[in-house]
């Protein structure tokens, strides 16, 4: 028989990962990893986590949902989006994203917390 899991990221999350301008605390779940990031104001993947990857573009597949502040989307293709609060989207691997304004952005993200801002 299937059981109930519960987890908190308020208050012990299952790992926290740092980096330049940001961070991510994750909970796993069985078979799938939840995470909140929280990406401060002058964060752009190429110069806070690109390091950490090591590949050209950030090559994580995101479900999320935006709670708060402004980030910019930019696919390898050239494709564009902006999200916002309430906003939710699919951000396929390829892309290169960064902060948008003076607000710390902070997104939950369904899909692409598995590896992401870890030394590879």
């Amino acid at each position: 028989m299937a059981k109930i899991i519960k987890k908190s990221l308020n208050n012990k999350p299952d790992e926290t990962r740092t980096f330049e301008k940001g961070k991510v605390e994750v909970a796993s779940l069985n078979d799938v990893t939840i995470g909140r990031a929280e990406f401060e104001p002058g964060w752009s993947w190429e110069k806070c986590v690109k390091p950490l990857a090591k590949t050209n573009s950030c090559e994580a597949p995101h479900t999320q949902y935006v709670i708060s502040g402004r980030m910019k989307v930019v696919m390898d293709d050239g494709t564009e989006e902006e999200f916002g609060p309430g906003d939710v989207g699919i951000v396929p691997p390829g892309h290169n994203a960064w902060v948008v304004g003076n607000e710390k952005c902070v997104a939950i993200d369904f899909t692409g917390m598995t590896t992401y801002a870890k030394n590879q």
